[in-house]
């Protein structure tokens, strides 16, 4: 086990392991990746979407430690996300003896929360949750940054998950899939009509998201919300950028008089429009998607 330095809990080196963060389609759509952001600018909440309560959750202003209540992880996996929020905190997980094991920060804490249940589930028993809200880089690593310290000058040491070197809790992020394009470029002429190619993407594959910007790096809260609820529930979906005029030229106005639906996101499951952020986030928030996931 490594060594640590403890003059003072505020000297934590920057060689601790602090971040958490957190898929190929049926028909040949020119996927293409584009890269990926850590920790996009734009809030994972729209302004007109209200946040879902979660119990013993502490928002805001972190409190300490100490002082935030412990959530058990639910043995089912699909159970997860309606028990821990998608937004962006500061995380502590416990085994179950009750030894912290890692503190993490991340944009997503249901996603990481599901992600750690998978990977080290006999580690991940229990977990306290810090939501930061409008966070920016500086806020979620004050707020981890406390809590570190805190757990230092109570025990002594740093968490196993955060030594230098350890790599259970943190490793490189998958690669994230890449967003669709529907047309091989603007001016290549089409051999089938646009309405038909959304009908063949929507029908071929289980979950389409037509969103603003890509999933690494939406461009509006309600398109950063509905990539944030699809990725906390694990499940595999395709992207499609209707501001993307080179390569999705007239996707909005088609898909518009295609789905009968005039706003984006749009999202399909099954070949069915299920409507905008507001019916996702309300289905998410009432427990919903897991079962229409599965059918």
């Amino acid at each position: 086990m490594a060594t640590f330095n403890l003059l003072s809990p505020k000297h934590i080196t920057s060689s601790l392991r602090v971040f958490s963060f957190q898929n190929t389609p049926t028909l040949s759509f020119y996927a293409l990746p584009k890269p990926s952001l850590l920790f996009p600018s734009i809030s994972l909440r729209p302004k007109t979407a209200a946040r879902p309560r979660y119990p013993n959750v502490v928002v805001s202003a972190v409190k300490k430690l100490s002082e935030t209540d412990l959530v058990e992880v639910p043995q089912e996996n699909d159970l997860i996300s309606g028990i821990f929020p998608p937004d962006s905190g500061v995380y502590a997980v416990y085994d179950s003896s009750g030894d912290l094991q890692f503190v993490g920060i991340s944009r997503n804490v249901a996603a990481s929360v599901l992600t750690h249940k998978k990977s080290v589930p006999e580690l991940c028993f229990s977990v306290k949750v810090g939501v930061v809200d409008e966070p920016d880089r500086t806020a979620l690593t004050q707020a981890w940054k406390s809590w570190m310290e805190e757990h230092i000058a109570a025990s002594g040491k740093v968490p196993p998950g955060n030594e230098s070197g350890n790599s259970t809790w943190v490793k490189m992020p998958p690669k994230k899939k890449s967003d669709l394009r529907l047309t091989p470029g603007r001016n290549v002429q089409l051999t089938v009509p646009l309405e038909e190619l959304i009908d063949r993407l929507v029908k071929e594959n289980k979950v389409v998201a037509f969103i603003k910007g890509s999933r690494s790096a939406p461009l509006c809260g309600f398109s950063q919300r509905v990539v944030a609820i699809l990725e906390s529930q694990g499940v595999d979906y395709e992207s499609l950028d209707v501001l993307d005029e080179e390569y999705n030229y007239g996707l909005r106005e088609t898909l518009k008089k295609y789905s009968n639906w005039p706003t984006f996101p749009q999202i399909f499951v099954n070949g069915e429009l299920i409507g905008g952020c507001d019916i996702l986030s309300s289905m998410y928030e009432k427990g919903d998607l897991s079962a229409l996931f599965k059918q």
